[in-house]
């Protein structure tokens, strides 16, 4: 094997992880440790991210496996390693397995049993019943939020090794937010879906119920983040920041109904990704204001 070919080898094993979703998980799983009133030390927390990026990339490799002949239908996947044949089937099976495992074990042994139990939980429901479901029902999007939103539990069970109405809060934020981000990309890439056959709402509904389910979902949202202030996870300012963005986005979403339009899926879909990073920048903020002025 030349240096070139073993370099793009790496490139496509790398590639199967999904980087992107590693690092987006990540984040969440930091943010669950540092919301967490009790402490983590360093070895612990850094285990606890290795673990998760670990685990994350093992469930993204299996969706690939499973869905890598309706990845050849959509533009977006159509050159993913396993539909271009670039890496053999059996190896990626090797890869995804050998994530998993190590994951698992790094967490179960060096974190605690719960945050290795729920990263397991995750893989599973990601992998087994979401990704096979998606050519079936529409009711997968509902099923795959759960382990999407499994990271802030991670991180906050590094620290803390109980399950609290707290940090469920923090999990059904992250939960609620995937359901209106991800109807405005079936809304979108909804001809992609149709030649993939995956059953999205706006196939099999139409997209009038899609958008009326992102007003909805964009309404629990807003509870949800405000959630928070109850269990004393944000002060005022971080309370300033969810309401104001909660609005914003909500009203966003009813755009969809009130002034439809081609461009609006794209829209809603950037506007999500701008709630988000700021919800989080607003926690933050409100943090370290309360520790250095408070």
């Amino acid at each position: 094997m030349t240096t070139l070919s073993f370099h793009k080898n790496i490139f496509c094993y790398v590639e199967l992880c999904k980087p992107r979703i590693v690092l987006f998980c990540l984040m969440m799983a930091v943010g669950g440790t540092l919301l967490c009133p009790h402490k983590i030390n360093m070895f612990k927390f850094i285990i606890m991210l290795i673990g998760t990026a670990l685990t994350v990339s093992s469930a993204n490799t299996f969706n690939m496996i499973y869905e890598r002949h309706s990845d050849a239908f959509m533009r977006r996947t159509k050159s993913r390693p396993l539909v271009t044949g670039k890496l053999s089937l059996s190896n990626v099976y090797i890869f995804g397995f050998l994530l998993g495992v190590l994951g698992i074990l790094v967490l179960l042994f060096f974190v605690n049993y719960l945050t290795a139990l729920l990263s397991l939980f995750a893989i599973i429901s990601y992998t087994l019943i979401y990704t096979p479901l998606k050519t079936r029902t529409p009711l997968a999007l509902v099923i795959g939020a759960v382990p999407g939103a499994i990271p802030p539990l991670l991180g906050w069970t590094a620290a803390d090794p109980h399950i609290s109405f707290a940090s469920l809060a923090l999990f059904s934020v992250l939960f609620a937010w995937q359901m209106p981000h991800f109807i405005a990309i079936s809304i979108s890439q909804k001809k992609d879906y149709e030649a993939a056959g995956i059953k999205v709402v706006p196939l099999v509904r139409g997209e009038k119920i899609a958008m009326w389910q992102s007003v909805i979902w964009s309404v629990v949202l807003l509870v949800s983040s405000l959630s928070l202030l109850y269990f004393k996870l944000g002060g005022l300012i971080y309370g300033l920041f969810a309401i104001t963005l909660g609005t914003w986005f909500l009203f966003q979403s009813i755009l969809g109904i009130k002034k439809p339009s081609p461009a609006w899926p794209r829209k809603f879909f950037f506007a999500s990704l701008i709630y988000l990073p700021c919800l989080i920048i607003g926690l933050a903020v409100d943090r370290l204001f309360y520790t250095f002025f408070i």
